[in-house]
């Protein structure tokens, strides 16, 4: 072969090959700038899998204090204890080590430790002790994280209203449920890096500027509510009860002072008591009100024109037939007139009022009053209670609802109503929280008394309050609640409870008592319900008594002075 035909072979073979490793870096370059440009992204999220772990934490929850900014609820620091499973080298000899300080089945521990998880919990909110003896232990691959627990410093005190929170600060009762978003901390970010060998160590913390909750100020006056609770307590222990209720509050406001339970239970160790004890039956169960309802009967007749206080009527002596039923008096009356039949709490009295003025008229006060219907109170759970429309009423359910049968009312509705009364008949809205405010106790959002409705004129709301007072006086029901030095308007309550086949029960009654003080000028009203009492269950028997310790201590620890103590005071100052 010739030697130039030798050198064209070779610079063929030069471009060609040439060519050939040409259009292999084409080729890469376009892959590359594939997977940079297009590909960048998600291959980025697939690399951060595979060496970042992100676990979210809520910052600490808010702080709910009593109207006099004591704290109720509060949120303290706390350790949980949690693990790197692939830098534990064994894991069941450090299963063996930390198993019975922690009070952990080994077997379950042991599972957790030889996961192929990056991160695994070990033990949330420990207590001090053990985080101390598993610290001193300086084991790999186990670290401390701080986290935030809920505390009740009240322990039993209000605590079917505060509720309580979970373990992983979401509000899961009460009013910690109801404002879980006020006071909820914002979310922050914990994330663990992982190196080539799969060892892990702390990353990044993403926390907000101010990652706490809200703080609530409430309308509980944690010594009034103190007080209520051992008051309520004692009727319920004195009468072998099954449970108690009561409420103090704001005549004029509609803002809820006290709100008690019994049995009581601790939020603090909710998960030791029966879930029956969490719940606020004040808000969430209705019952019928039996006699308390006679309150608004003589509202409804005295609004209508049809009667006045001195109007009278025949009570058949102790049995009254309403069609096929028959309806008694625990005592036999003839002739009483409107305010009498209050004073002695006769039913027979308010079948015949209820029978003058007619269905309507009574369905339509009771409504405007607010039964049948939800109060808004800022709880959660509330109940309607039950009450039909009259066009349904048959002639004795038109009696039976006005003594207090046949109808259903919670306790928050039954004293919403009753301050209407004492606030010279403009119904308000009940509320507990009457503040939201930040971490430094600036204001952000205030709640203030808010009328509903005027449901009697004032005139008829004195001319009732005046019936009342009759009530608290010799002879009257609810002697018992008389106060010295106070003047005091209520009504007592004895209703049978229906049992589970439907009809009343012969033996099991609701006891109850509703009023508020001093009659001329009402601060505070007060309603207290006794349920299955023993041995007595007349309202002014159980639980007047209750009412009247509740209302001096209360009365007392306001500063309101008794009419004698005033009268004293104003003829001084004359002098």
């Amino acid at each position: 072969m010739k030697p130039i035909d030798k050198k064209k072979s070779a610079q063929r073979r030069i471009v060609v090959i040439g060519f050939i490793f040409g259009a292999f870096l084409v080729t890469i370059g376009i892959r590359a700038v594939y997977l940079q440009v297009c590909q960048g992204p998600w291959l980025s999220a697939k690399a951060s899998d595979e060496y970042e772990k992100s676990f979210k934490f809520q910052g600490k929850r808010g702080t709910i204090y009593d109207t006099k900014h004591r704290e109720m609820a509060v949120s303290n620091d706390i350790t949980s204890i949690a693990a790197y499973p692939k830098t534990i080298q064994s894991p069941q000899s450090t299963a063996n080590l930390i198993a019975d300080p922690l009070k952990i089945r080994n077997k379950a521990l042991y599972r957790k430790l030889a996961s192929k998880k990056s991160f695994v919990w070990i033990k949330r909110q420990v207590t001090p002790k053990e985080a101390k003896a598993i610290e001193r232990m300086q084991l790999e691959g186990i670290h401390f994280i701080t986290e935030h627990s809920r505390f009740y410093p009240n322990k039993t005190l209000f605590a079917q209203v505060l509720g309580f929170s979970g373990i992983d600060g979401r509000g899961l009762e009460g009013i910690e449920f109801y404002y879980d978003t006020y006071l909820k901390g914002i979310n922050s970010q914990f994330t663990v890096l992982r190196d080539a060998l799969g060892r892990c160590f702390d990353g990044a913390k993403s926390w907000a500027a101010d990652n706490s909750g809200k703080n609530l100020i409430l309308t509980i006056d944690r010594a009034i509510q103190y007080t209520v609770e051992k008051a309520l307590e004692e009727a319920a222990v004195q009468f072998s009860a099954k449970s108690g209720m009561a409420i103090v509050m704001a005549a004029q406001t509609g803002a809820v002072l006290a709100m008690a339970h019994f049995p009581f239970f601790n939020p603090n160790c909710f998960g030791d008591f029966d879930r029956e004890l969490w719940r606020n039956r004040a808000i969430t169960d209705p019952f019928e009100p039996g006699s308390t309802m006679k309150i608004f009967l003589a509202a409804a007749a005295l609004e209508s024109g049809d009667c006045n206080p001195d109007t009278i009527f025949f009570c058949e002596n102790g049995a009254y037939k309403v069609g096929r039923n028959i309806v008694h008096d625990t005592h036999a009356r003839g002739w009483l007139s409107l305010q009498q039949i209050i004073k002695y709490s006769s039913n027979i009295g308010a079948v015949k009022i209820s029978e003058k003025i007619g269905s309507k008229v009574l369905y339509n006060t009771l409504k405007n009053f607010g039964f049948g219907v939800k109060t808004g109170i800022d709880c959660p759970g509330e109940t309607a209670g039950s009450l039909s429309d009259y066009k349904r009423w048959t002639r004795i359910d038109s009696g039976t609802i006005a003594f207090g049968q046949g109808l259903s009312v919670s306790a928050i509705q039954l004293i919403t109503a009753v301050c209407a009364i004492a606030n010279d008949g403009v119904l308000m809205k009940p509320y507990i929280v009457q503040a939201v405010t930040d971490t430094t106790g600036r204001s952000l959002e205030n709640f203030s008394p808010k009328p509903i409705r005027r449901v009697v004129s004032e005139q008829t709301a004195k001319r009732v309050r005046k019936i009342m007072k009759t009530v608290i006086a010799d002879g009257g029901t609810g002697e018992k609640a008389a106060l010295e030095g106070y003047t005091v308007c209520g009504k007592t309550g004895t209703a049978q409870k229906i049992n589970a086949e439907g009809t009343y029960a012969k033996d099991k009654y609701v006891s109850s008592f509703i009023g508020f003080a001093p009659a001329d000028h009402p601060e505070v009203a007060i309603l207290v319900l006794i349920n299955e009492p023993e041995e007595q269950h007349y309202g002014g028997i159980v639980a007047a008594p209750a009412f009247k310790k509740i209302a001096h201590e209360t009365l007392s620890y306001l500063n309101i002075p008794p009419k004698n103590i005033t009268d004293e005071m104003t003829v001084a100052k004359r002098k």
